[in-house]
């Protein structure tokens, strides 16, 4: 039998001889699986042939996605009504037009991703969706949901580059929302038969009264082997990528299970709660100055050496004394509590009345492994009294308490 990744042809052959056999591959995905240079090389393409200074999205993106079957086309006019847009939605299933497209789609695989995502993002820079859209089908794979994420900053990007400019107004902050429709397999697979069977029905009374148009018959909606795994690939792969998107985005999954009426409901109520999360405009210019937590970790420990080493060639001799403080005064305490992975330890040494001294801790213990956090507590102790006046006489007390964490052991019992 053929495998998987190949077909046999039979071709004419030689008289006295066994007919040959022909490989015919099926088509593959050689491209690059590496989000960055595929977003880097699409937004190339936007910016050559639009110029940066167009790239006007729409001012919110409904991204849709959800299980075969799910109802997808129903209600993306229900976000359509409830949003006020105007324009149909983008289908990616109706951009991918190509016969190379087209093979992938009727053999139940994905389209490439550099493909897919270079039609989205053209199409989304037409005129008629900058008040809004919804986009049925993107992103389906984990390296199109990481060139999202990419879109999402860097339309910020070019929000704070152009924010004090006369074109300023251009470049709104971008608003997207998530949303998933999801049933299980069995319902899936029922509900994409069942399409099948009613686009079929309906086709043969268009041919027989002349009226009407015909609708298009997927092939994985005439079997059930196809339609499961049509079903697969979603949950393998579409359903598993957006997961990572709740580090981005507000967004919900829908069940998508009942009435046509009830699952509107339901969609309504998920963007009623998304509006509630989203800042109005000028909190996110005041907010959007400050790093991201994913920016700021990015070159986290190359910074963390560049300033340890700093402190050996510029105070030497007070980091010196910081990690002779550790060793000597920190690590018997932080190794009696091994087993918890927690230690509290005060100290009042002299050293701390350097305002880097603290700064020199935390860099130690991070460089080593540990999660610490210094609280400085100053105290007014009283230390003697006036015995002519009566007053008391106090001095400052400096206590600098460090909370350490770090993996902890367990205890093994026989």
């Amino acid at each position: 039998m053929p495998s998987a990744d190949t077909a046999q042809e039979s071709v004419p052959a030689a008289s006295g001889e066994s007919p040959p056999q022909k490989e015919v591959k099926r088509p593959q995905d050689l491209e690059i699986k590496d989000a960055p240079i595929i977003f880097n090389a699409v937004w190339q393409e936007l910016v050559e042939e639009h110029g940066q200074e167009n790239l006007i999205f729409p001012r919110e993106i409904h991204w849709l996605n959800g299980a075969p079957g799910a109802g997808k086309g129903t209600h993306t006019r229900t976000l359509m009504e409830y949003r006020d847009l105007t324009e149909r939605p983008i289908v990616v299933s109706e951009l991918l037009n190509s016969p190379e497209a087209r093979k992938r789609i009727d053999a139940g695989m994905l389209v490439g991703d550099k493909e897919v995502t270079s039609l989205v993002f053209h199409r989304l820079l037409e005129p008629r969706y900058q008040s809004g859209v919804v986009v049925d089908g993107f992103p389906r794979s984990k390296v199109q949901v990481e060139c999202l994420k990419l879109l999402y900053r860097r339309l910020n990007e070019l929000r704070a580059e152009y924010r004090d400019t006369l074109i300023g107004t251009r470049f709104r902050k971008p608003q997207f929302h998530i949303i998933v429709l999801f049933i299980d397999e069995e319902e899936s697979v029922k509900r994409q038969l069942l399409r099948g069977v009613q686009a079929a029905e309906h086709n043969r009374e268009v041919d027989a009264s002349g009226m009407g148009e015909l609708k298009e018959i997927r092939k994985t909606d005439l079997n059930d082997d196809a339609a499961r795994r049509r079903y697969r690939t979603f949950k393998d792969v579409t359903y598993e990528a957006l997961k990572s998107l709740r580090e981005v985005f507000h967004y919900h999954y829908v069940n998508a299970y009942g009435t046509i009426r009830e699952v509107r409901e339901r969609v309504i109520n998920e963007l009623k709660y998304q509006s509630t999360l989203e800042l109005e405009q000028k909190t996110f210019d005041i907010l959007s100055h400050l790093p991201l937590a994913s920016e700021i970790i990015t070159h986290a420990r190359q910074e963390l050496v560049k300033r340890l080493d700093g402190y050996q060639q510029q105070e030497s001799e007070l980091f010196c004394e910081v990690v002779k403080l550790v060793a000597e005064k920190f690590m018997p305490i932080i190794e009696r509590h091994s087993i918890s992975g927690y230690a509290i330890v005060n100290s009042e040494s002299d050293v701390f009345a350097h305002p880097l001294a603290s700064a020199m801790l935390l860099d130690i213990f991070s460089e080593r492994g540990y999660h610490a956090t210094v609280d400085i507590q100053r105290d007014e102790i009283p230390y003697k009294i006036d015995p002519k006046t009566f007053k008391i006489e106090t001095k400052l007390k400096r206590v600098v308490r460090v909370h350490v964490r770090y993996p902890g052991s367990e205890i093994r019992r026989g």
